[in-house]
């Protein structure tokens, strides 16, 4: 409705905890120091949960609501910080629905909301480019607009968009703050983006909202005069009630309580105290990965950041000596207070590492940097999980805001370190920084997390911020991130591949995302690959095997099964598709894990459109074991559809060795569903299947011929870039031995047949218990251990993946079920012909199981006996 401001209401949110300093069961207000002296009084459910209160040093305003949940100037746990932010986004995402939330532009305010803005747009599934406002002038970076924060100690923020177009979409526009005291910052905020680019819809998005009457009516109107419409949501709403003399009562409290010798003293009293050291460690920072969303921050960039987030925080962990399993040497706790000063060098010999008193945990700072708040906090998050207890992990990040210090236990900011300027030099505006709520604190280490344009001289010098943390902390620990700077000449995202440019396949029924290596020689002879992977100098994704030419006879047998078995793999297709459309529609994402999973998701989409009329995207991604999923095709995925659809397809399981991998490689993108639908559970691996039979999937017998001529997936550093997809090739000189679309065909052919039976198959299912019981995988270790081979991954179980051992690989034995029948013709065929025993076994939980030469030297293609030589 034009015209109109819509509040969405408060929402409750959990209290803060009690601090160390007010002692245990101590119930002070943050705030109550204020509200006595000053006058100010909060009304209003839930603020008081959210907010303590501060005296600024700050002629236009007297008071400060301090956060108790942004991690700003009151160091909190990183998963209290993002738990209100994913709040908040949740309420943006209800109050429009997933669709427009999906198109909506998010915009953070600088320098408190920066990280808050990100965390909204990734909690209410924004899939455009988030942004936050900056004070910082970036050479180079065109600027999109700017606007005025009239009661701020820095009132200019600038847009400095790399894609500008981002704030010209059609979809509404979140603004995201960390409370809403007025209403002046967003009318001009809007004022300046509507005359550019109308819109019908913007969010306000808050913490708290504190308006007055009047200002809710200001901007009301407001969004009457402009023809649009304004809502607001916010986890807790009241009012901040002020006496008329508030401006000249605040100065005479920061005048008097401003010259309180109490700092000084605490410095003297430090000044003999041992001092921590500072020492560097290195994040492994993506190449080309933005620092924030100062120029944007989307869907793509916070998935390569997930993936990166765990190795940076085993580094961070490792310096502090608190990493998995490690025993850290112990050191005594600083006992520090108030102010902190007289920094050792920084080349100074390491001391000991993080370690508490005895019968306490460390106390862990993460400290971000002004407007470089989101990464750090995901670190900080990612340090927090990893530790499970074993570390007190807390977050909060550097400011411009000047704020009188009062240790008080009712007063919010309790110690603040002042030091000067290091990551603007050239900025006059204001030369001191602050960081609070850290002296004193009984922190055992510090690690401060800045940008590189910021790691100057002033960072590392006698008074700087490196000096300061150095007397609050023992250890202190230095991590730089790259600053971004936006490259109009840089790299585009890649875009996914379609037949019949790459791949026989229609192009509607599948959009591969993966780079083509067609014109690169990746062949290598089978035995060579395999002595290369085994000596362990290679990675089996590093090249290809050539492409196996099947004789008459073999193509024959294809036919033939294909013909028996197509019925039965069409029910299979109908069963999984219904399942899947039954717990995870109403419009699943298909993506199949390429190659083997390819087939099977074109008949999944096939199926969702005969039998529901549906119009299912597919796309086919590389996995890879020991390396995970490709990370840029997740990020493809995220910037357009929402991850909670995205259901991962594959063919068949065999001890389920992917399956694991998936889950692995997903436990970075909680976004992600981590469960695999295949048509074949033989090992009892997953909860979504056609069915749990072993039996012969005729697309396990070939290899691209039948996969829309696509090789298996390459993964080489040399020819896979930071920002590439993973690598194939397109074998379109084997066109006239093409079998893909005639599989497909085939199945599709018996979906008429078998509709009803697979209907029942699902809903049975549905009612069944489905937990996978990994008997396969406890075979297959039984299956190692009888015959001496000491490596699972030598063995292959199941029809599809014996196949494919001799195939690809060095055979060494072929297990086979007595009685397994026809379905096996295939396998007695290509071990006769590569000269590999078949033994007959009973109780074999597989139709049969491929092993791989263990013992590989170039040449050998079979062995006596049963344990390897």
């Amino acid at each position: 409705m034009n015209g109109n401001v819509r509040d969405a209401g408060p929402l409750a949110a959990p209290g803060p905890e009690t601090t160390p300093d007010q002692g245990a069961g101590a119930e002070v207000w943050p705030g109550s120091w204020v509200t006595r002296r000053l006058g100010v009084r909060l009304e209003g459910e839930g603020l008081r949960d959210l907010l303590g209160l501060a005296l600024r040093r700050n002629p236009k305003r007297a008071h400060l609501l301090v956060s108790t949940v942004l991690g700003k100037h009151v160091p909190q746990r990183p998963t209290v910080v993002l738990g209100a932010g994913c709040r908040l986004g949740k309420r943006v995402r209800e109050l429009l629905g997933p669709e427009r939330a999906a198109r909506s532009v998010v915009l953070g305010f600088a320098e408190t909301a920066t990280g808050l803005g990100l965390t909204v747009a990734h909690s209410m599934g924004s899939r455009t480019s988030a942004l936050h406002s900056t004070r910082r002038r970036v050479p180079g970076a065109q600027q999109y607009g700017g606007f005025e924060e009239e009661h701020s100690h820095a009132t200019s923020h600038l847009l400095l968009p790399r894609d500008p177009g981002v704030l010209r979409t059609d979809g509404p526009l979140v603004l995201v703050d960390d409370e809403l005291s007025t209403g002046r910052t967003v009318r001009n905020t809007i004022a300046a983006l509507h005359a550019v680019h109308p819109r019908d819809r913007y969010v306000v998005a808050a913490l708290v909202d504190t308006r007055s009457d009047g200002d809710a009516a200001s901007l009301e109107k407001f969004a009457a005069d402009l023809g649009t419409r304004v809502d607001v949501v916010a986890l807790a709403a009241g009012r901040v009630r002020l006496p008329a003399d508030v401006l000249e009562r605040g100065r005479e409290l920061v005048e008097k309580y401003g010259s309180d010798p109490a700092p000084a003293r605490a410095t003297a009293a430090r000044s003999a105290a041992p001092r921590g050291t500072v020492r560097r460690v290195d994040l492994g920072w993506p190449q080309g990965l933005p620092d924030g969303g100062r120029h944007g921050f989307g869907p793509r960039e916070h998935t390569r950041l997930e993936a990166a987030l765990p190795g940076m925080a085993e580094r961070v962990l490792s310096g502090l000596g608190l990493a998995a399993g490690a025993d850290s040497p112990a050191h005594t706790r600083a006992n520090t207070a108030g102010t902190c000063a007289d920094a050792p060098a920084e080349d100074a010999p390491a001391g000991a590492l993080v370690d508490a008193s005895p019968g306490e945990v460390p106390r862990v700072l993460v400290l971000g940097n002004e407007e470089l708040m989101y990464a750090p906090l995901l670190l900080a998050f990612e340090m927090e999980k990893r530790t499970k207890g074993r570390a007190e992990i807390r977050f909060s990040t550097t400011t411009r805001s000047p704020v009188l210090p009062v240790d008080d236990p009712g007063y919010a900011i309790r110690t603040a370190l002042s030091f000067p300027a290091h990551d603007m030099p050239q900025d006059a505006s204001r030369a001191e920084r602050y960081a609070y709520n850290i002296a004193g604190q009984g922190f055992d280490a510090v690690v401060a997390v800045v940008d590189s344009q910021g790691d100057t001289p002033e960072l590392h010098a006698p008074g700087g911020l490196l000096d300061q943390l150095a007397g609050c902390a023992p250890t202190v620990l230095l991590s730089v991130v790259p600053a971004y700077v936006p490259d109009p000449a840089g790299p585009n995202p890649p875009a996914p591949l379609r037949g019949p440019a790459f791949s026989s396949y229609a192009p509607e029924d599948v959009a591969w995302l993966l780079r083509d290596l067609s014109d690169v020689e990746l062949e290598a002879p089978t035995e060579e690959r395999e002595e290369a992977i085994q000596a362990g100098g290679a990675h089996y994704a590093e090249s290809l095997p050539v492409e196996y030419q099947p004789s008459p006879e073999y193509q024959q047998l294809f036919h033939d099964a294909l013909e028996s078995a197509a019925e039965r793999l069409a029910r299979a297709v109908g069963t999984v598709t219904e399942t899947v459309l039954a717990e995870r529609g109403p419009r699943p994402v298909l993506v199949s894990l390429a190659r083997a999973g390819t087939p099977v998701g074109v008949l999944m989409r096939r199926w969702a459109r005969y039998a529901h009329g549906l119009d299912l995207p597919h796309y086919a991604v590389s996995i890879v074991r020991g390396r995970g999923i490709d990370t840029n095709a997740l990020a493809h995925l995220a910037a357009h559809h929402d991850p909670a659809d995205v259901v991962f397809v594959d063919g068949w399981t065999g001890k389920g060795a992917i399956t694991r991998e998936l889950a692995q490689a997903l436990a970075a993108h909680p976004r992600f569903h981590p469960e695999l639908a295949v048509l074949a559970d033989p090992g009892s691996c997953v909860r979504t299947f056609g069915t749990r039979e072993d039996f012969l999937i005729p697309s396990a017998c070939l290899n691209s011929t039948v996969s829309g001529l696509i090789s298996r997936t390459v993964l080489r550093a040399d020819l896979v870039g930071p920002h590439d997809f993973h690598g194939a090739k397109f074998y379109r000189e084997l066109a006239d031995s093409d079998l893909s679309r005639h599989f497909v065909d085939a199945v599709a052919a018996r979906f008429p047949a078998v509709r009803e039976g697979a209907a029942r198959d699902a809903a049975a299912l549905a009612g069944a218990d489905r937990t996978p019981t990994w008997a396969g995988w406890r075979a297959v270790e039984d299956i190692s251990e009888a015959y001496g081979i000491g490596d699972v991954n030598l063995i292959k179980p199941g029809v599809g993946e014996t196949t494919r051992v001799l195939l690809r690989r060095v055979p060494w034995r072929i297990l086979a079920r007595r009685g397994a029948g026809a379905d096996l013709d295939h396998v007695r065929l290509l071990a006769a012909q590569r000269g590999v025993p078949v033994e007959e076994a009973d109780e074999l939980p597989y139709s049969c199981v491929g092993i791989v030469h263990p013992r590989y030297t170039r040449g050998a293609t079979g062995a006596d006996g049963k344990a390897a030589q």
